[in-house]
Parts: structure tokens; sequence; C-alpha cells
């Protein structure tokens, strides 16, 4: 009986010592399981914190470049200025001489003029230090615009420009010859942060390189206020969230912007080789993200991004503690809860065990809701990311119904972003606009690749049109949602518009220089308006492309403008020209080529003009170009050339009728001409009434 007891309550003992070491099993296994979800999350929540910091810094960053690129663009527009690189080439070679200095005082007001309006107008100005009344007294300027020579010295300043001396000068001095530099942040005499843009200004028609430079622009600015609030990021108000920037300085750090803790710009430094320092971590390898300490030595969450044209490195940064406070707090909540549930079940396992179904149900329901909260503030942050973006974005599905829309597309459509979901485009957009955006996205679903289109919508009346580039971009179906297509608006109104202005302007600067070289020589008037008109006809009947075509006009119309530099006694000469004269005038050619040297044309115009005396044979100049390797425009303008030249009456010679002249041109094809740009003017002239259009080129000019 004593045995059996004993045996019974050894099975009894082994029975609650296996409950105890399988409680124990699952306390450690369970314990494990909380710890390691603890840590993924925070993990997950830490890439989202990720992708934000990269978003504003890439967009810090931007804005910062387009500044820098806004100051250079300010400063080319005066080196482009064909006036101040003549007027400058002038002052420089004057040099210290007195007499040429004062024959020159008008050009020198010219350029203060300009400088004085360009610096009020761009910010390179401040007012001087010192007092109003400078009597006896010298106010040192503290920003402003200034030429100098190729030796540095100043020939032209506005007021504010500071003297060129000292660190400034070295740092003009280090800006190699023929380029462009920056003179990096400084505390000026008033103790504010400047900068300085160096731009060369080239003689005119000179190749931009050192050999070509008569001297340069020098600009110096304060940064001021609103260069610090282009480190403020729009539409994110997270008070620890800060953007700065920083350049190493030696075994220093220097933060260049103003700090969070009232710092101003360009007064703190720190060193280096202080451990975990976000500014000298992201400034040794930028574009990383780390858990670093910042300035204050906080632990912060950090990323940075390396400029070129400046030694700065841009910093963003969000203290650890406000960025991970949810899942600090949601992994407390985790493991307190575990721990007490287990100490729950080690008192009362029955309890435990009969409620245990329950427990799991509601702590699945809390794990649900946390994930919902979750993901409606990753959809917040997603709509707050959006709609401060100025192009219109928005989501169709492949029924055309929206998915999703930003504030911008809404705006442009005139409902509320949550009024959007489930319209069809053509609801939103109209009939007409939305046949065209349905097939673009029916397309890119097909081929899986992105379609890009350029829209323009004519307003209604006293309103001017309204011009759209749309890119569609196919996305993947997922689980709530099939097919879909990300579609793109940006506003080109204004580019396009201006572009469109710029063209027309050039036009009527084309049909100005024609105009003045026909003034020029009368007897070969309306010589580069008819080879412009064949050129284009030629071009049309070849089915080259509207740039093509543009091209092979232009350069028509402008061949001779080089004439403007050959005396007008060989122009209007009534008699055959000597081969040096007629050397004279073919090298005109070339010299329209050099006057439109730097000129913006939609095609290559002045490579066309160059290449305009290039033979099909290679027999040509100034390259000996053949075949192919030659300007298909260039090819066509020089048959026009030929046959309008044959064709059209001079003072000392008639003209030859129009079958003469093709059979000259025929002569000439594999030799002179190709052979393709031959028999597309010669079907132009049998079959598309170029005979009856062109009789009057045997009328003589002038």
């Amino acid at each position: 009986m004593a045995k059996r007891n004993w045996l019974g309550s050894l099975r009894l003992d082994l029975r609650v010592a296996g409950i105890w070491l399988a409680l124990l099993l699952a306390g450690l296994a369970g314990t494990f399981g909380i710890l390691r979800f603890a840590e993924t999350a925070y993990e997950r929540d830490l890439r989202v914190w990720q992708d934000r910091l990269h978003l504003v810094a890439d967009g810090r960053f931007t804005a910062v470049n387009a500044w820098l690129d806004a100051n250079y663009d300010h400063l080319r527009e005066l080196a482009d200025n064909a006036s101040l690189q003549l007027y400058l080439t002038e002052l420089s070679r004057a040099g210290s001489d007195p007499e040429q200095s004062r024959a020159l005082e008008a050009s020198r007001g010219y350029l203060y003029n300009l400088l004085l309006a360009t610096a009020g107008r761009t910010g390179f100005t401040a007012r001087p230090l010192g007092p109003e009344v400078a009597a006896n007294v010298r106010r040192v300027g503290v920003a402003g615009l200034a030429l100098l020579d190729r030796n540095g010295n100043v020939l032209v300043a506005t007021p504010g420009m500071p003297p060129l001396e000292g660190a400034l000068a070295a740092a003009l001095a280090r800006v190699p010859a023929g380029g462009r530099g920056v003179l990096d942040l400084h505390l000026n005499a008033a103790g504010q942060p400047a900068l300085g843009f160096v731009l060369p200004v080239f003689a005119v028609q000179g190749d931009p390189g050192p050999s070509a430079e008569v001297g340069r622009i020098l600009g110096l600015r304060e940064t001021g206020a609103a260069f610090q609030r282009l480190l403020e990021q729009p539409g994110l108000a997270e008070p620890s969230l800060e953007t700065l920037l920083v350049r190493e300085q030696g075994a220093a750090v220097e933060y260049l912007s103003a700090l969070r803790d009232g710092t101003t710009a360009m007064k703190k430094r720190l060193a280096r080789d202080t451990p975990d320092l976000a500014a000298a971590v992201l400034a040794a390898a930028p574009g990383g993200f780390a858990l670093l300490r910042d300035y204050r030595d906080r632990e912060v969450l950090a990323t940075g991004r390396a400029f070129t044209g400046v030694p700065w490195t841009l910093v963003t940064k969000i203290d650890r503690d406000a960025a991970m406070a949810d899942s600090d707090a949601r992994s407390k909540r985790l493991i307190t809860g575990f721990f007490l549930g287990l100490v729950l079940v080690l008192v009362a396992f029955v309890a435990v065990w009969r409620h245990g179904a329950s427990r799991r149900a509601g702590a699945a329901a809390r794990k649900y809701r946390e994930l919902a909260d979750r993901f409606e503030r990753q959809k917040d942050f997603l709509h707050l990311v959006t709609d401060n973006q100025s192009d219109a974005l928005y989501l169709v599905d492949e029924d055309n119904r929206y998915r999703f829309a930003n504030q911008a597309a809404a705006t442009a459509a005139g409902i509320a972003p949550k009024d959007m979901g489930g319209k069809t485009l053509a609801s939103v957009l109209g009939p007409a606009t939305a046949r065209k955006i349905e097939g673009l996205n029916r397309h890119a679903l097909k081929t899986g690749t992105a379609e890009r289109a350029l829209h323009r919508i004519e307003g209604a009346a006293g309103e001017g049109p309204r011009i759209f580039e749309s890119v569609h971009v196919p996305m993947p179906a997922t689980e709530d949602m099939g097919r879909s297509v990300l579609v793109v608006e940006k506003d080109m109104t204004a580019t396009i518009l201006a572009q469109e202005r710029h063209e027309a302007t050039l036009g009527q600067l084309v049909a100005t220089l024609v105009a003045l070289v026909d003034r020029r020589d009368p007897f070969a008037a309306n010589h580069s308006g008819r080879v412009a008109e064949v050129a284009r006809a030629i071009a049309g009947e070849m089915g080259l492309d509207d740039i093509s075509i543009e091209t092979a006009e232009t350069a028509g119309k402008l061949m001779n403008l080089g004439k403007i530099l050959v005396p007008e006694e060989l122009l209007t000469r009534q008699g055959p020209l000597e081969e040096e004269e007629k050397r004279k005038v073919q090298k005109s050619l070339q010299a329209s080529a050099d006057l439109l040297e730097g000129i913006a044309f939609a095609g290559p115009v002045t490579a066309t003009l160059r290449q305009l005396q290039e033979h099909w044979d290679g027999s040509g100049e100034p390259e000996g170009l053949a075949g192919e390797a030659i300007l298909i425009t260039a090819r066509v303008v020089a048959v026009a050339n030929a046959f309008v030249a044959m064709a059209s009456p001079r003072a000392y010679r008639e003209g030859i009728g129009f079958d003469q002249a093709i059979e000259n041109l025929r002569e000439g094809e594999g030799s002179r001409f190709d052979r393709k740009v031959v028999v597309a003017l010669i079907n132009h002239l049998e079959n598309h009434g170029g005979r009856e259009r062109w009789g009057n080129f045997a009328k003589l000019a002038g």
C-alpha cells in the first residue's frame, strides 16, 4: 500500500513538474516572442521615420540647391549681356591709362547702373555699416556686385561692395580662371553670414575658356532670414524636427545655420571626433540614416545630403524620444502586459486556462486596433506629404474611377479630396479630356510602362489656355485593389507659353537680321528668303520632323548674315568678282555661323550653317565631311541655295531656267549633293506646284 501511495505521489509530482516545466517553457517562449515582436515593431517604426526624414532632407536639399542656382542665374544673365562683355573688354584694355579711362567713362556709368539695378532686383545689396552722414568716416559695405578684370582688380562696383582684401581676396584667388566658384559662407563686417558667387565674363564671340576670359562678375550677399526659411519643412509641425547646414573645418565641424537652442548662424563648432556626433558622421558619409547624437548631446534620428558646388552637408534630424515615443510606449505596454499575464497564470493557472481563449481574443483585438491606428497615421502622413505637392496626383482603377487624389488634384477639379473617391474621370474632367487620359491609362496598363503626354485645353473667353503634362504609371494589383494607374499632372502653362514667346521673339530677330543683310546687298535681296522657302519645301517633301524643317528654314534665312562683314562695294559690284573676292564672299557662310554661336535655337542651326560648304563625296570644307556625316539639314539647304542661286538673276548675269538648274544639280549628285535631296526638290517642282509658286525667281531683286 505504501509503495502504491509512493508511486502515485511520484506520478503526481511528475505531472505537476511537467506542468511547471511546460509553463516555464511557455513563459520563456512567450518572453522571447514578445521581445521579438516589440523589436520588429520598433524596426518598422524606425523605417517609417527613415522614409519621412529622407523626404524632408530631399525637399530641403532641393530648395537650397535651387537658391544657389538662382544666384548663379542672376550673375549669368549679366555675364551673357553682350554690351557688358564689350564694355568690360574695353575697360580691361584701358587699364590705368587716364586718357582711355576718361574716354570710357560713359561705358563705366552704363555698367554701374546695370549692376546697381541688378543688385537691387536680385538681393545682392545691404545697408553699409557706418553713420548715415559719412563725414570723414568710411562706411564699410557688406554686399553688392562688382566687375573685375583678369587680375582681380575692381573696375565697377555697387556702393555696398566691401573691399576685396584679406580672406575675400584669398578666396577669390582660389577660383580657377574661366570657371565659376563660390566664396564660401563667412561672417561679414556686420557679423552676418554672407556668401559670394563668381562667374567669368568672356569676350564677345569668344569661345568659353580661360583664354577668352576678359573679367569676372563677383556677387556678395547676406544669406538672411529667407535662406534660413529654406531649411524649414512646410506642413510638418514636429517640435524637435530640425534641418541644418554644417561643414568640416579642420578638426571641427561648424554649424552654418541657426540652431533651435538659440545659437545664431556660424557661432557653434564641435570637435569632429565627438562620439556619434550627427554632424560629423553625416559630413563624412552623407546619405546614410542612423541613431546619433546632436549638438545638444541628445539621441536623434538623422540623415544627411552632401552638396556638390559648396562644401556643405545638410543634416535633417529629430529627437529619438519624440519620434519613437509611440513605439516605446507600445513596447512597454506589450512587455508589461505579458509579464502581468504570466504572473496571473502562475498564481491562478486554472483561471487563466479557463479564460485563455478570451484573453487571446482581447490581445488580438488590441493588436488589430494598434495596426489600424498605425495605418491611419500612415495614411494621414501620406496625405500630408502629397497635399503639399504642387503637382496633381491621383490613382484610378481599371474602370477609370478615382481611388485616391491629393489636394492639388481636388483643387483643379473643384471637389473636396474625400468626395472624389469612386467618381469617374468623365464626371470630374469632362468627356473630352477624360477620353485622352483613359486612352493613355489603357496603353500604360497594356504595355506595363509609363506613358507621358502634353495636353492643351483652351480656356473660356478672356482666359488663356491651360497646358499640363501627364505621366501615367501602371501599378500592380494588390489584395485590396486590382490593377491601377498613378497619374501625375504637372502644370506647364507658364513654361510652354514662355517658350512660345521666346520662339516668336527669335523669329522676329531672324526677320530683322535678314532685312539687314538684304539692305547691304540689294542685288541679292530676297535670296535668303527664297532659300528658306525652298529648303522648307524640300525638308517637308522628305518627311523630316518639325524641328529639322524649322532648322532648315531658319538656316536658309540666316545663311547670308556673315555678309555684314563683307565690304559693301563687293556686294554691289555690277560685274564678275575676282577669285580672292569670291573667297571673301564664300567665307561669309562660316562667319554667319560664328555670329550666331551661342544663340539657343530649337535645332542645330549653327551646325547646319557650318556644313553648308561640305560635299557629299568629302571634297568640301571646312572639315571634309562626307555622306551621312553631313547633317541632313545642311544637305537640304545646300541644294536649295544652289537652286536659288542658279535660277535667280544677278546684276552681272541673267538667271537660268528651272530645267537647266535641275540638270546642273543632277550633274552634282554623288559629288556635291545628296541624290535624295535633289530628287525631293524635283518632285516638289513637278508634282506639288513648285514651278508655279517659284516662277518669280527669275525677277531681278532691287
